[in-house]
């Protein structure tokens, strides 16, 4: 289940009270394995698991492509996944060297990436009209069944050359590795690609577009100083408050037509 029906009381100031069921969110502890050692443990609702992991790992710099994978396992109660794969050990020893608690929710893990973010740049001719931006925010803007249930879910759209891809999660982190794994696996292109978000484009955000060669970041919140630096210094295109018909283009915006 990924939410519960609870009864709540409402309240007004008028004082008004009533009593009337309500859906929440129901996140869990997912537990992370790779080659049967565990990682770490995620809140995060459990769905999608095996694109988690793999988007997490790829995020992270601790795998470089999905042909290092031989298997991964989903326990029966879906609260466990184990991943076996061919891994170079000092990138996992830099995974733990030094964590960072991040100013995102839920997963907060960023340490293994500033090293290898700055030998990165998104480099691609790809361009987008600024009407398909636009219709593209409206796409990204239709509420899922689970976020009208619960109003609870961040969202993430990877917009590619032939087909959209799209993953929910109580974290915006989470819904971003997801979308970035189902993509993995598949073995899609992601030259011509641009990654819609629904929260703030904050350092780590950028990150991880950038470890998976996103060339354009959309985001209907707003850009944080770092998460701006990062996009100029990277080669990513940052667009944010992308609301109605107007948005701001942060950094390389030769990659937006009229």
């Amino acid at each position: 289940m990924l939410h519960k029906v609870l009864n709540i009381q409402t309240i007004s100031p008028s004082g008004y009270t009533a009593t009337r069921e309500d859906s929440v969110i129901q996140e869990e502890r997912i537990a992370f394995f790779l080659n049967n050692q565990k990682l770490l443990s995620v809140m995060s609702l459990p769905k999608d698991q095996e694109s988690h992991i793999v988007g997490f790992l790829l995020s992270e710099g601790v795998i470089d492509n999905v042909d290092q994978i031989s298997s991964i396992k989903v326990s029966e109660n879906g609260l466990s996944v184990n991943i076996e794969a061919n891994i170079d050990k000092s990138k996992l020893d830099g995974l733990f060297k030094e964590k960072t608690l991040t100013s995102g929710c839920c997963v907060g893990v960023a340490g293994n990436l500033e090293e290898n973010v700055i030998e990165k740049f998104v480099n691609t001719n790809y361009k987008v009209s600024t009407n398909r931006i636009f219709e593209l925010l409206r796409q990204f803007e239709q509420s899922s069944e689970l976020f009208n249930l619960t109003g609870c879910v961040h969202k993430a759209m990877l917009v590619l050359e032939y087909q959209t891809l799209i993953s929910e999660d109580i974290g915006r982190h989470n819904a971003i590795d997801k979308v970035m794994g189902k993509a993995a696996l598949n073995k899609l292109d992601k030259t011509n690609s641009i990654l819609f978000v629904s929260g703030r484009l904050s350092l780590e955000m950028v990150i991880k577009a950038v470890m998976h060669n996103i060339p354009i970041v959309v985001s209907k919140a707003a850009a944080t100083y770092m998460g701006v630096k990062a996009a100029q210094e990277t080669g990513v295109t940052l667009i944010g408050f992308a609301r109605g018909n107007n948005a701001n283009v942060y950094t390389h915006s030769g990659r937006i037509t009229t």
